[in-house]
Formats: structure tokens, C-alpha cells, sequence
């Protein structure tokens, strides 16, 4: 009988370990993943629909935000906000039910930008040459290489697949580590970005609905479910801790995020100034960035970091 309560309690001690390990992940997510979106991937179209509203003088924190009863007008004035927002976006639209917290998590997200994000990565990109930033950017590319070739293979893309683990082993050999994309450099081997949001939307899982996440930024549930798959291919989740600690994963994924944005300052700014709603156009940009992504229109080149 004694013997049966301790295999009970041990059962239970196991749980709670595996709990806590839950946890850890979880966070480390928050910290790899943070803006989701990447301002290299919505930057096309973000500018594309900054294009499609008139500009609007905005300080640099943005508090120039229209209210939603005013409208767009053409000459004869009997365009509304809404009817304008469908044409500037293409006829795509996505259901925003919990408007009122998204728009509070966006202001939350905008402050936290301007206010520690962007200083802080203005320092970086003062101190750090932007040659060795990009090698870090070939770095991150290439340990990432399992979210792309299992999610080329789920959408019945093994031509895609192959091509992506040949970069992952020429880069990991010829280019130390992943610190060189030799791949592309010497061989001119590009691979095709890929992640479990675009495969469940390959497969028919529409949006849902849209939800803007704090620190996170635009989303909606196919898309977080999809970057909890991504983050259970991301190697720094599963290698022994001996090899990358809690605090390792979480300070890798900071300075993923923080290095990947010194190469876009700017584009969100540019943004807020060009649009008349600028948590309309984010939106707008979102919808329009992943239906191209599923459709295959806008896939992003993988070892090829913009410059600027």
C-alpha cells in the first residue's frame, strides 16, 4: 500500500515538473517570437497600404488616431471608413470582434516600442556594424531550418524541403555554424520561408478572427496555434539544457528580435505618419501579408537579409 502511494506521488511530482517545463517554453516563446510579424514581412505591405490613405500629421507616439464615427470622403462625400478600408485593402476583410482589446494592446505595444524597444535597439545598431549583425541574422536563419523543412514537407512541398536542408547542411559546414549563408553566396541556393500558420491555411483553416497580442502584436488563433508548432521545431526548445539553458534560449531569442529590427527602424514610424488609422492599416497589412504567404505570392527568401 505504501509502496503504491509513493508510485502516486512520484506520478504527480512528474506532472508538476512537466508543468513547470510547459511554462519555461511558454515564456521563451513570448521572447522568440516577440512581433510576431516581422517588420521585414509586413513592410511591403504595410507601405502598400499606407499608400491607399491620406497622410496625417502624428508625433512620434502616434496619438493622432481618428475616431471611427469620422469618415473618408470622395467628391461627392458618401464614402464611409469602412467602405474605404475594403477598397484600400483589396476586398480582403477579417473579423475583429474584440475590437476594444485589440486596440488597447496596440497602444500597449506601441508605447513599449517607442519607449524601451526602440532605444534599446538603436544603441545596438550604434554599437554593432551592421556586417556582424548580419551575420547573426545568417545564424538565426539557419537554426531555424527545422520549422521550414518540416512545414515544406506538411504542404507537400519535398522539392522545397530538400532545398532548405541543403542550405541548413552547406551553411552549417562551409559556413561555420550558419554564421555565412554560403549556400546562397557561393552556390546560389535560396530557400523559401514556411511556418504551421501557412500550412494550416494550405489545409482551409481560415483566420478566425483578428487578435493582437501584447509584446506579440498581430495575430489570430490559426496563427497561434501555428507559432506554438513552430516553437516545438525550434531547436533551442529541445536540446538538453546542458546546451542551452532557460535563460540562453530566452537571451538568444531577445537578441533575435532586437538584431532583426535594427534592420527595419523606421517602417513603423513611416507608417503612423501615412495613415489616417494606423491600428486599420496594421490590420489591413496583416491580412493582406498572410493571404499572400498561404497563396505563395509573398513567400520571403530565407538567407537573404535586407540591408539598409
Amino acid at each position: 500500500m505504501k509502496s503504491h502511494c509513493f508510485v502516486e506521488r512520484g506520478k504527480r511530482a512528474h506532472f508538476l515538473i512537466s508543468c513547470t517545463g510547459l511554462l519555461r517554453i511558454i515564456v521563451v516563446f513570448l521572447l522568440l517570437f516577440s512581433g510576431v510579424v516581422c517588420a521585414e514581412d509586413l513592410e511591403m505591405d504595410l507601405n502598400s497600404s499606407a499608400a491607399t490613405v491620406l497622410e496625417n500629421p502624428s508625433d512620434e507616439l502616434g496619438n493622432t488616431e481618428i475616431s471611427r464615427g469620422e469618415e473618408a470622403s470622395d467628391e461627392y462625400g458618401d464614402i464611409g471608413v469602412e467602405e474605404s478600408e475594403a477598397a484600400g485593402n483589396g476586398g480582403l476583410s477579417i473579423a475583429d470582434p474584440i475590437e476594444p482589446w485589440n486596440r488597447a494592446m496596440y497602444h500597449f505595444n506601441d508605447k513599449f516600442y517607442f519607449w524601451l524597444l526602440k532605444p534599446v535597439t538603436q544603441g545596438y545598431k550604434h554599437v554593432v556594424p551592421e556586417d556582424l549583425r548580419a551575420v547573426f541574422v545568417n545564424f538565426y536563419e539557419n537554426i531555424k531550418a527545422p520549422i521550414r523543412i518540416v512545414n515544406h514537407l506538411l504542404q507537400g512541398r519535398p522539392g522545397n524541403a530538400g532545398t532548405e536542408l541543403t542550405r541548413f547542411l552547406i551553411n552549417s559546414t562551409m559556413g561555420a555554424g550558419g554564421l555565412r549563408d554560403c549556400a546562397g553566396d557561393c552556390f546560389g541556393i535560396k530557400g523559401q520561408d514556411a511556418g504551421f500558420g501557412q500550412t494550416l491555411g494550405k489545409y482551409g483553416v481560415g483566420f478566425g478572427f483578428y487578435l493582437v497580442w501584447p509584446i506579440l502584436g498581430p495575430s489570430c488563433p490559426r496563427d497561434t496555434v501555428g507559432w506554438l508548432g513552430d516553437l516545438a521545431l525550434t531547436p533551442t526548445t529541445y536540446v538538453s539544457p546542458h546546451y542551452a539553458s532557460f535563460e540562453t534560449s530566452a537571451g538568444i531569442g531577445v537578441h533575435d528580435r532586437i538584431n532583426e529590427l535594427s534592420f527595419h527602424l523606421g517602417d513603423y514610424e513611416a507608417v503612423k505618419k501615412a495613415a489616417i488609422d494606423p491600428y486599420v492599416a496594421i490590420r489591413d497589412a496583416y491580412v493582406q501579408h498572410r493571404n499572400r504567404v498561404i497563396k505563395g505570392e509573398n513567400g520571403r527568401e530565407t538567407g537573404a537579409p535586407v540591408m539598409k
